[in-house]
């Protein structure tokens, strides 16, 4: 099942990417085959990140949110987020980014 988490970065955020990205980046490389896509999201280019987006094929809801909220930069409860299920249009087109 293909779920979307969308982040919503606080102000305190900035600080806790600055200490726990190399952690952040490690959870993500360990979860690859779960979290399909990941990235941080900004308002313009080259401006502070504001959020982030994961795309995520995994079994049910209930592990999308274990997955969530067991990332490095979660646990400092300096974001929010939603999940939503995602289907792709034209689903036979293959997409690489």
């Amino acid at each position: 099942m293909r779920w979307v988490a969308i982040f919503d970065d606080t102000v305190e955020m900035n600080g806790v990417r600055a200490i726990h990205e190399p952690a952040h980046m490690e959870y993500l490389r360990k979860h690859e085959a779960e979290i399909v896509i990941a990235g941080g999201l900004r308002d313009e280019p080259g401006g502070l990140f504001c959020g982030g987006l994961w795309v995520m094929e995994v079994q049910s809801r209930q592990r999308a949110v274990e997955l969530v909220e067991a990332d490095p930069y979660f646990l400092h409860r300096a974001r929010r987020y939603r999940l939503q299920i995602w289907g792709k249009a034209f689903a036979e087109k293959e997409v690489i980014l």
